[in-house]
């Protein structure tokens, strides 16, 4: 299972020893940009755009560009996430659209981008329900995407529930159904029951943890929020927690 490591810092990527999940409205406001050491992903900035705007704000082609020109300056970068549409009944807020029309939006994002670009750009599902999820796999196949032949499939609008079970018995059930997941934001407690079942995950509650606690020992600043040895000292917690998940107990598919 690959941990990707979230940051806020893309200067990270030529410094930090590990994988790490960088959000394209961080790389976009550098006109320098880094040389990656390590392999990373693009996060698109998707919950940013929806939240702040109740729509994508950049057409496909203005990020496809993106997505080149940090694969050619940057290099390393493994896939970039679409321009998916997030379901959590807040974000539906702020659009006035349905949960099938998001998903809809998400899979049209997928198939424009992966033309646009020769970086792999993964398809996400999205959904709130089991159901919901259910749905955009059927959804995927009829656009003619067999989501099960696929090396990563990213799981949407999980890392901000409430109820951490309901979406760890997501992950289970999926992963049954023989889906490569790629968790987004997934929680430390999640992590600690079905690291095992995911292709990888990406994470940044070590920054709110670090807001919410003194910093490290010596450190003159005062939050260890864009602190990158918090987030190593985190993300070795991390690791222990997916390593013992193999002996845990699955939540209850729902």
């Amino acid at each position: 299972m690959e941990f990707y490591l979230g940051s806020n810092a893309p200067h990270w990527l030529d410094r930090c020893p590990y994988p790490l999940f960088v959000s394209r409205t961080r790389l976009a406001r550098r006109k320098k940009l880094p040389k990656a050491i390590i392999p990373w992903c693009l996060d698109s900035g998707a919950f940013t755009e929806i939240a702040t705007h109740g729509k994508w704000t950049i057409s496909e082609a203005e990020y496809a560009s993106f997505i080149n020109r940090y694969s050619d300056e940057i290099g390393n970068l493994v896939w970039a996430a679409p321009q998916d549409w997030m379901c959590e009944p807040d974000m539906l807020d702020k659009t006035g659209l349905t949960i099938k029309e998001h998903q809809y939006r998400t899979i049209e994002s997928y198939l424009k981008l992966r033309d646009l670009t020769e970086t792999p750009v993964i398809p996400v599902l999205q959904g709130w329900d089991l159901e919901n999820y259910l749905d955009h796999i059927e959804q995927y196949s009829q656009a003619g995407v067999d989501l099960k032949s696929m090396d990563t499939v990213g799981l949407g609008s999980v890392c901000r529930r409430q109820d951490t079970r309901y979406a760890e018995s997501i992950v289970a059930y999926l992963s049954q159904l023989g889906l490569s997941l790629h968790a987004f934001g997934f929680k430390l407690t999640g992590l600690k029951t079905t690291g095992h079942l995911l292709k990888s995950a990406d994470s940044m509650a070590w920054s709110y943890n670090a807001r919410k606690n003194p910093p490290i020992e010596g450190h003159s600043h005062k939050s260890c929020g864009d602190c990158m040895e918090w987030a190593l000292r985190w993300r070795e917690k991390a690791m222990r927690a997916i390593a013992r998940s193999h002996a845990a107990q699955l939540p209850m598919l729902v």
